[in-house]
Parts: C-alpha cells; structure tokens; sequence
C-alpha cells in the first residue's frame, strides 16, 4: 500500500511504462522500417521546382481529396500499374524540423488519385489550363479552380507560359493569363508523380479481388484487337472531349479534323507518338504515345476509333503500316 501512497513512485513509475511502450510501440519499429526500406534504384529524387510544388500543393489543401496511394485491389488498377509498396514513401522526408509529411498518401478520393498521374497526365497545358478552371476540361468536376495562382498581363515577357483558356471562361478578361512561378512548380510537382518501375526479375503484387472475365470464342476476330474508344478516354478525351470536338483556343477538335480524315498516317503517327507544336492558336500537344508507352496496336485502335467517330467517316488504316512508322521513330530516336 505504501507505493500507491507515494506519489513519487507512482508518477516515476507511470513515466518508465510510458516510456517503455513509446520505445516498443513507436520509435524501435520506425528505426526498422527506415533500416529495412529504401527507395527503388530507378528512383528520381524530386527537383528543387517539384519539392517548391509540393510545398504549395500542401499548401492549398491538394491533399484532402486527392489520395496518393494504390492499394492491391483490383479497382486501384486504372490509378497506376502496380499496387503501392513501402519502397515508393521511403524517399521521403520532414519538411523541416516541425513539421513531417513522411506522405501524403491521403484519407480520401474526392478526386482521383495522383499516384502515376506525371504518365496519365504529362500535358503542362492541360494542368495549366485544369488548376485556372477545371470545368474548362472536365465539364461536372467539383474541384475549386485557382485564378489566384495566375496573373494577367497585357504583353507577354521573355519567360512568361501563357494558359490558353477558352472564351467561356475567360469572365471578361482581354489580356494575357499568365502562369506564376508557384503554379508551374505545382505542374512540376504533379508532373513528378510517376510510379517507380521495379527492378528487373521483381514481380509486382497482383492485385485482388478481380473482375470474372467473359471468355471469349475462337470464331471472334476481334479477341485480340484492343478497345479504341477505351484507348481513346484513357489517353485522349481530357484534351480533346469524349465528343472529339475538342476546347475552342486550346486544344484542337478530331471531328473533321483534316488529320483525321487524311491520308498522310506518318504525320498521324507521329502526332500521337513525338507530340505537336505548329499551331499558334493551340497549347502544345505532349508525347501521349511515347508518355503512356501505346504499342502499334494501341495506336491503330486509337486511330481507327478517330476516324469513325462523331460524324468522321475515314477509312480504318492498317496495323503494319502503323508498326513501321512507329519502328522507325524508334530508330531515329536512338540515333
């Protein structure tokens, strides 16, 4: 009885358990995660503009809808192209010696998830134009729009990056919306955001809980020929609409385009696969292909799907054709 009338002892006594538990439950098992874990070899440490990007997506509270993990769940697998693992946090580290955001793997998805969104996403025009208003490119997004990242000038300077923003959004503004220095380094950051690939041999988690899938019959030609459409929403409609009308002043229609409906399949190709920049009255179009890695036979659905769709009546183009032009760039770019 007398220890539990020394208040000494009891307080001496609480405090040891304290801080033996804290040593058992907090700080040894956090000594062998950082022991036990290192980034992939084929990791890309953040640039000094993408850790600034970071700081401001923090900032503006990015965070409480946007999720940056994918879990092993059959439904995760449009968010990247493997289940997450501890090796792709391990790189990170305290913003200062207050406050630690070892990640910021989120709660929950308001929007979608941003874990691989640098390779589902690359186009600095479209995140441009997507932070100074987001219904400008998704028209039913809820996500609040930015115009306070942005400033207005009449002329442009040297190193400006003027936002092509269409008419309907532009709310009476004549002069040039111009991109600050904390957006482009924002973009810098999202643009980042790209899954590390595993070291050859290491085979991914499989994700779980799969869809059953159909199987389909010999007699069916069409078994091995990929979905144009889905190709399409997955790699084109953000920019130019499910529609194929496009954003009047930044990003061009498909429908009737003399690109489309032509003849000359290299410059088609070639648009897909190494981007294009010949049209002042656009934003520049990214390399989408050789960003999301299509195959000749992704690129031949996308087109074919572009050259039937929304009114356009072209003739379908050949696979092999596609292939060659695709194995030439290939070769010239090793050059």
């Amino acid at each position: 009885m007398e220890f539990f009338d020394n208040h000494k002892k009891l307080f001496l006594t609480a405090l040891g358990l304290f801080v033996l538990l804290t040593l058992v439950v907090a700080i040894i098992p956090a000594i062998n995660n950082q022991e036990n874990n290192a980034p992939l070899p084929n990791y890309v440490p953040l640039s000094k503009e993408a850790q600034l990007g970071k700081d401001s997506f923090i900032a503006n509270g990015c965070v409480a809808c946007h999720t940056q993990q994918v879990r092993n769940v059959d439904m995760d697998k449009m968010w990247g192209n493997r289940p997450g693992i501890a090796a792709d946090y391990a790189a990170n580290t305290r913003l200062d010696f207050l406050r630690n955001t070892a990640t910021l793997m989120g709660t929950e998805r308001t929007g979608p998830d941003l874990t691989n969104i640098g390779a589902r996403q690359p186009s600095m025009a479209w995140n441009l134009l997507h932070l100074y208003q987001p219904r400008s490119v998704v028209e039913k997004s809820i996500m609040p729009a930015y115009p306070f990242l942005f400033e207005v000038k009449d002329k442009l300077g040297k190193n400006d990056v003027e936002v092509v923003v269409p008419d309907d959004f532009r709310k009476g503004i004549s002069g040039k919306i111009v991109a600050t220095t904390e957006v482009l380094n924002l973009v810098a950051y999202l643009q980042s955001l790209k899954q590390t690939p595993l070291p050859d041999g290491k085979v991914p988690m499989e994700f779980l809980y799969k869809k059953k899938e159909v199987p389909v019959t010999a007699n069916d030609k069409a078994a091995n020929v990929p979905d144009g459409e889905a190709l399409y929403t997955q790699n084109c409609a953000s920019c130019h609409q499910a529609n194929g009308e496009g954003l009047k002043g930044a990003f061009p229609p498909l429908k009737g385009s003399p690109v489309v409906l032509g003849d000359d399949l290299e410059l088609y190709v070639n648009i897909i696969m190494l981007g294009y920049d010949a049209r002042p009255e656009y934003a520049v179009m990214n390399t989408v292909g050789t960003d999301n890695n299509l195959t000749p036979e992704d690129v031949t659905a996308i087109i074919n799907h572009e050259r039937k769709s929304w009114g356009n009546a072209a003739k379908p183009v050949n696979l092999n054709d596609v292939k060659k032009i695709m194995d030439f760039i290939k070769i010239t770019a090793k050059k």
